[in-house]
């Protein structure tokens, strides 16, 4: 039994190791796949015979949340609608999931703390509270992810629009063909650059526009993109030098905060080794010599 057991303890470990040599040695990128799948099923689409019942009882169910909140009395929260689409989402979709969650799950709540039975009134208070204040906390959580994803790809879309803008290209073209190239790496700042080009085909000023940008995104180095944009606009300096000077400071800035960051980990490492590996080091180190001086002990008091 024992022979057995530690062949089958060995063939598991075996074919354990075995699959996660193959998932990590054969895995892709989220944007290599995504290509892959855009050329594959290029012009392809699949024929969804419940998504017209699926829509239909969508609308019946947010049409019954906005009729209990007007009945509640719960009018729409001011600035929803823009901290939603700085978030990501954008139409009046995301706003009736984001007003139905704020009824739902206080309900769910107030459901699950009536089953308590210990400090019953307690949790039927708290978890309703809990349960209406998530849905603002995981938007808040989202719209600053984003806002930390479209930082991250600054530098990225500012050193394709100089080679753009090098090429000869327009600033207007340039930021086309950035949002355009930079579609599956970073969907987040080409929503951005793609909204800007929306705007003025509708008839926004360009200023306007690069403005709107920097009020939406709410970053530092967006802020000074836009402005530094508005000044070669307004005073006709050339854009190209601009544009190389500013990616040189978006570079250098960048630089200089992962070092920050590396520089960090010294201290962060502290409570790790604190925690975790000093113990298990004291124990391999001074075990044995603990045991020994325990069994002489007791030899010496028998």
């Amino acid at each position: 039994m024992t022979f057995l057991f530690s062949i089958a303890l060995g063939l598991t470990v075996f074919s354990a190791f075995a699959l996660g040599s193959f998932f990590v040695f054969t895995r892709t990128s989220r944007a290599t796949m995504q290509r892959v799948y855009e050329v594959t099923y290029a012009g392809r689409r699949r024929r969804n015979r419940s998504a017209p019942f699926a829509a239909e009882a969508t609308r019946r169910v947010f049409a019954a949340i906005r009729w209990l909140r007007a009945r509640l009395g719960l009018g729409i929260e001011e600035g929803l609608p823009e901290r939603l689409a700085n978030a990501g989402y954008k139409g009046a979709l995301p706003a009736d999931i984001f007003n139905s969650a704020r009824i739902l799950c206080p309900a769910l709540a107030l459901a699950i703390g009536s089953l308590i039975s210990s400090y019953r009134g307690f949790w039927m208070i708290a978890l309703p509270a809990l349960g209406f204040i998530a849905p603002n906390i995981i938007l808040t959580r989202l719209l600053a992810r984003r806002r930390e994803k479209i930082r991250r790809s600054i530098p990225d879309a500012i050193d394709l629009l100089v080679i753009c803008v090098d090429a000869g290209l327009g600033i207007d073209q340039a930021l086309l063909r950035v949002g355009q190239e930079l579609g599956i790496s970073h969907p987040q700042i080409t929503e951005e650059l793609l909204q800007i080009n929306r705007e003025q085909r509708a008839g926004k000023p360009r200023i306007k526009a690069w403005e709107d940008m920097a009020a939406r995104s709410q970053l530092p180095d967006i802020d000074a993109f836009a402005a530094m944009l508005n000044q070669t606009e307004r005073f006709g300096t050339p854009i190209a030098r601009a544009l190389s000077t500013f990616a040189d400071t978006i570079r250098t800035k960048r630089r200089q905060l992962a070092e920050e960051t590396a520089a960090k980990t010294t201290v962060k490492i502290i409570f790790p080794l604190v925690l975790f590996i000093f113990p298990s080091m004291f124990i391999v180190l001074l075990g044995p010599a603990v045991l020994a001086i325990i069994r002489g002990m007791a030899a010496m008091s028998q």
